[in-house]
């Protein structure tokens, strides 16, 4: 983090500042796309949106990192202190551990629903044990923990210009659509850890099934089935990104080049995968450097567009979070 971030949103404690910083390593490191996206924010709501991709991150790496010989039992266990730790933080304001102390100071600040956390964080134990969903409904449960949560945790960070809950549909559907974006990528790799995330009513309805997701990924193929049941899914996630858009013009005007450009960049990994045929059970397609340069200039130049904005129309982002009128460099 830098000190021109967390200058501007206000946060002044060494320790919280450390625990900041420490959430944008985090993000930087392990999600470079969604890390482009926050570059466009304004350096106020920087640090808040780092460090709820931050937890998330940490609890994601609980239950996906695999350094060998760590029992399910043991993840459970890890898994059930860092939530001890959450709760005791969300309920203080101020935790030990770095991660939850900034998420902590976050919350706080902006007033957020706790039980977003806990609906997280009961996602993170499904992961633990179990390995597939029957039907599109059954996914869509755990995702409303993993992933919808997340949209709506964001959104009092970025700020609206209607009341809140008008947004939160839209908040939580991009949140579902970047998941199944990354489950549609990740799709070999998840099955080397057991799992399967395309639902099996999807699966069943193309004569595809976990063995023949298994025998494509042994001979670094795509089978006709299987690519129709990836095909669907891609529908289904393209659905998602519509209904999200329809949210951008309900944000504050200077977040909105941020949501617009990482919708741009996640649906650019769905065209990927679609150009090259579905690949995705023996390698990992990803949005060309060039192309999300491409995306992050013309993110820069609506950043400066809604400037103008503000400047014309100071009050254009008075609704939501105090500093919507702020007159931040974007960088």
């Amino acid at each position: 983090m830098t000190a021109r971030e967390l200058d501007a949103a206000g946060i002044t404690d060494p320790r919280a500042r450390a625990a900041y910083t420490r959430c944008r390593v985090l993000n930087a490191q392990h999600g470079k796309t969604y890390f482009l996206a926050t570059r466009l924010l304004t350096p106020d709501r920087r640090p808040f949106v780092h460090a709820l991709y931050g937890f998330a991150r940490w609890a994601d790496d609980i239950v996906d990192d695999d350094p060998g010989g760590v029992t399910t039992a043991a993840r459970q266990r890890v898994l059930t202190e860092l939530e001890t730790v959450l709760l005791a933080g969300l309920r203080n304001g101020h935790a030990d551990h770095p991660v939850v102390t900034a998420l902590a100071d976050t919350v706080r600040r902006h007033r957020l629903d706790h039980a977003l956390f806990t609906d997280f964080m009961a996602s993170m134990r499904m992961d633990l044990t179990v390995t597939a969903y029957a039907t599109y409904a059954d996914l869509a449960r755990y995702m409303h923990g993993s992933a919808a949560v997340i949209g709506l945790q964001v959104l009092p960070v970025l700020g609206t210009v209607v009341p809140r809950e008008e947004a939160e549909p839209a908040a939580a559907a991009l949140g579902v659509a970047f998941q199944l974006t990354n489950f549609l990528r990740d799709v070999g790799e998840d099955l080397d850890r057991g799992r399967v995330y395309i639902p099996g009513d999807i699966l069943t309805a193309h004569d595809a099934d976990h063995a023949l997701l298994t025998w494509c990924r042994e001979r670094r193929s795509t089978d006709p089935r299987v690519r129709a049941a990836l095909r669907e899914t891609t529908a289904l996630t393209r659905a998602l990104y519509r209904r999200a858009a329809t949210g951008i013009p309900l944000l504050a005007p200077v977040s909105r080049p941020c949501v617009r450009t990482a919708l741009v960049l996640y649906q650019g990994i769905l065209e990927e995968i679609e150009a090259a045929d579905y690949p995705v059970l023996h390698r990992r397609v990803a949005v060309p450097r060039r192309r999300r340069a491409r995306a992050a200039a013309r993110g820069l130049l609506a950043v400066a567009s809604s400037r103008v904005v503000l400047r014309v129309h100071p009050h254009a982002g008075a609704s939501g979070t105090a500093s919507d009128t702020r007159q931040e460099s974007p960088v």
